[in-house]
């Protein structure tokens, strides 16, 4: 019995396997620990400077509006790109860029009288930057990392956003209250640079001999295909309507306000993270599960469910109890999410799969910033909260029944999770059906 329990509570540790199997996942996963603390840095001060120089919940907001058009934009030609360009330059490439936007944040916080638009301006940029950026990361994952180590990978990779998520806001938090925000950005600038040097490391990643360039044909044809999977179309959905009723994380600095605890802002902000934290340091489990749409289903409403209720009460202590349950539920999803784009899109759609991907993922949270602050304005920012926490339940439950394969979803049983394995193994690339676009 005493063996046991230690056998039983191992079994829970995360699965390192990736990290043994894979030198290229070794290398993204530090660059990814480095850069996420600096960009969470710079993530908490931007907004935070916004509020010191208007002072007004929509102009926060109106971040994630300036952020929306560059993310869809560069979001779905960054998923054709890497499906025709060397997936390693795509991403050294955008790194670099986004050094030098920290350098423009860093260069106007310096000034007397920092100005406002180029806040506003890097926001734009940093959104643009990060939509070409992240598919070519993405899809990299499933080519570098064997298939039966997709959702171990999944979970080493959300542990080490976590890190960053947590440590950065906790960090910049003080960091802009006792040295200002240009201290702020200095961090990021340098952890950027040290990104940089990873990412040379990297093997070159060029795309498959047949591959074309990028076209608005070829993202339509990503998007037929993406349309004709319903377990897919299900991980979108539920992912952007749960990220656009229930993302407050812009109107925190209010939420600690009306609280009356101002020292609360950067626990505010890494609460959530701090859940989803716990949840992969326990995330053993989750390799050998095969119903991965229950993740997606289920973390979603927890999801909400959590927002809802930190919305509700005016006790610090629960509100941030409730952000981490929140983070956790969050974390279920998306290694659900996670899992099933890898192990279901073939290798030649990797890219513009992946586009699609940082649209439901990202657009979502923009458009519930844009909603939050705008609810918050005029509602008041506690009912703006628990509101869009309750249409986020009810919006997930609607979309899983009208979507019943996401619900019913087996790696073991799944055709098209069936194809990419047997297509991995062999070595060759993981094609749909007969045509991309048909069911």
């Amino acid at each position: 019995m005493t063996s046991a329990l230690p056998a039983r509570l191992a079994a829970l540790l995360p699965d390192l396997s990736p990290l043994r199997s894979s030198a290229d996942f070794r290398l993204l996963w530090g660059q990814g620990l480095i850069t996420y603390f600096g960009s969470f840095m710079a993530l908490i001060a931007l907004p935070l400077q916004i509020k010191e120089i208007t002072g007004s919940p929509l102009a926060v907001g109106a971040m994630g509006a300036v952020e929306l058009v560059p993310l869809v934009v560069f979001g779905l030609y960054g998923g054709a790109l890497a499906d025709s360009a060397d997936r390693r330059k795509v991403i050294l490439g955008t790194e670099a860029g986004l050094g030098l936007l920290a350098v423009v944040l860093l260069a106007n916080a310096a000034l007397p009288d920092p100005a406002l638009w180029p806040l506003y301006l890097v926001a734009g940029g940093v959104s643009a930057l990060a939509g070409l950026q992240r598919p070519a990361l993405d899809s990299l994952m499933a080519r570098i990392v064997p298939h039966d180590q997709l959702t171990a990978a999944a979970a080493l990779n959300s542990l080490r956003w976590q890190f960053g998520a947590i440590t950065g806001p906790a960090v910049a938090g003080l960091v802009v209250a006792y040295a200002g925000h240009a201290t702020a950005y200095a961090v990021t600038v340098v952890t950027f640079t040290v990104s940089v040097l990873l990412c040379l490391r990297l093997a070159p990643a060029p795309p498959a001999a047949h591959a074309r360039k990028p076209s608005l044909r070829g993202i339509a044809e990503g998007a037929r295909y993406a349309w004709s999977r319903p377990v897919l179309l299900g991980t979108y959905a539920i992912d952007l309507a749960a990220m656009f009723f229930a993302f407050p994380n812009t109107i925190f600095p209010f939420l600690a306000d009306e609280l009356h605890a101002e020292w609360s802002l950067g626990l505010m902000y890494a609460a959530g993270s701090a859940g989803s934290l716990v949840l992969g340091l326990t995330s053993g489990w989750t390799s050998r599960v095969r119903r991965h749409g229950l993740f997606v289903v289920f973390g979603a409403a927890a999801w909400g469910l959590a927002i809802a209720a930190a919305g509700w009460f005016s006790n610090v202590w629960l509100v941030l109890g409730c952000l981490a349950a929140a983070g956790a539920g969050d974390m279920l999803s998306g290694l659900g999410r996670s899992t099933i784009w890898n192990q279901t899109i073939p290798e030649e759609l990797r890219g513009r799969l992946a586009g699609i991907e940082v649209l439901s993922y990202s657009v979502g949270p923009q458009l519930g910033q844009v909603r939050a602050g705008a609810m918050a304005g005029w509602t008041g920012t506690r009912s703006a909260i628990w509101s869009g926490g309750v249409a986020c339940v009810a919006s997930v439950a609607l979309l899983a029944a009208a979507l019943p394969k996401l619900f019913t979803y087996d790696s073991g049983t799944d055709e098209d999770a069936e194809r990419r394995r047997q297509a991995k193994a062999s070595g060759l690339p993981a094609s749909g059906q007969s045509s991309p676009s048909g069911v």
